[in-house]
């Protein structure tokens, strides 16, 4: 089995923290350690490779440049993008390389600083059409403040419920392809264990002259992970995210959670609107393609389920049919 396991980065600063180095490795160590056994139980042949989001940590760096500018120039956002990358790609392979030993598995585990191709007509880069929320969770209050600071900034609600349900958005363009494909292949092939395509991987576009430039944009990471899926050939995509199984009618008085959906009726509640686009639209948006693709089973649960969801107890199981 080779499985693909995307970590949201709000998992690694939460909501509720001010992402401190301290906070952020304790969550780290939460993720891992439910990872490690099951590195545990998996076979020698099995594989595990690991992708994860950077909204929050992204959107607080954005905010120390801007606090700094005067002092030191901000970055691009496919710079911040790649800064991120790397900043959790260390603590997740620090953190799991830690537990592996304490278990005496002797796996090796390597971060990849990857990017990721985009269209530059992309039509998330087209007026109000960016979608990805980035950074903290704000009030209706503190998002209009925000917006009389920045008019650049596009901010919308996120959620549909809860005082603080609105943050800033950035294009997410569709990622195309993983430029680092052969490379990630081949060190999946050989037994490791690859963190990839984190944050969604580095946005970048093919220029007039064949060359790879970077451009302000932040990829959905499950969908990117869906690309890095694909790659590595995956046979069971496991998307960790804040809820335990996903809900019709989400924020509704008729909610209702989903143990199992069928591919047709993935793609009909899609189209009906029932998942919201920047949070829950976009994994059942790559769980869909990863089984057009050719992927066996898509899972979608909570970071504390992940153990009981492969093994079939809880989460939205979605399959071909």
């Amino acid at each position: 089995m080779r499985l693909l396991v995307a970590l949201g980065g709000n998992a690694i600063k939460q909501a509720h923290e001010k992402g401190t180095t301290v906070e952020q490795f304790l969550n780290c160590e939460k993720i891992m350690k439910l990872l490690a056994q099951i590195v545990k139980m998996m076979k020698p042949e099995d594989r595990l490779v690991i992708t994860h989001g950077n909204g929050p940590q992204a959107g607080n760096l954005m905010v120390q440049q801007e606090a700094g500018k005067d002092i030191v120039p901000p970055q691009d956002l496919d710079v911040v993008g790649a800064m991120t990358q790397g900043q959790i790609a260390y603590m997740l392979q620090q953190t799991l390389d830690n537990y592996l030993r304490e278990l005496g598995t002797n796996i090796p585990v390597v971060g990849v600083v990857n990017r990721v191709r985009v269209r530059r007509d992309d039509p998330e880069f087209i007026g109000e059409n960016a979608s990805k929320p980035v950074g903290n969770f704000l009030t209706k209050a503190e998002a209009m403040q925000l917006k009389k600071k920045h008019p650049e900034y596009i901010l919308k609600k996120v959620k549909p419920t809860g005082k603080k349900c609105w943050r800033r958005v950035v294009p997410s363009p569709d990622p195309i392809d993983n430029v680092e494909d052969e490379a990630i292949r081949k060190m999946v092939d050989a037994g490791i264990i690859v963190i990839a395509s984190g944050g969604g991987g580095v946005p970048v576009v093919l220029d007039e002259d064949g060359h790879y430039r970077g451009i302000d944009a932040v990829i959905d990471k499950d969908l990117a992970g869906e690309r890095l899926a694909e790659v590595v050939g995956v046979d069971v995509f496991l998307i960790l995210t804040d809820v335990e199984k996903v809900r019709l009618n989400f924020g509704k008085p008729d909610e209702k959670e989903i143990d199992r959906m069928t591919l047709p009726e993935a793609k009909r509640y899609l189209e009906e609107g029932h998942f919201l686009a920047g949070s829950m639209g976009p994994k059942v948006k790559a769980c869909i393609r990863f089984l057009e693709w050719g992927g066996k089973r898509a899972v979608i649960t909570s970071l504390d389920k992940a153990i009981d969801a492969l093994e079939g107890k809880t989460g939205t199981e979605i399959v071909k049919g």
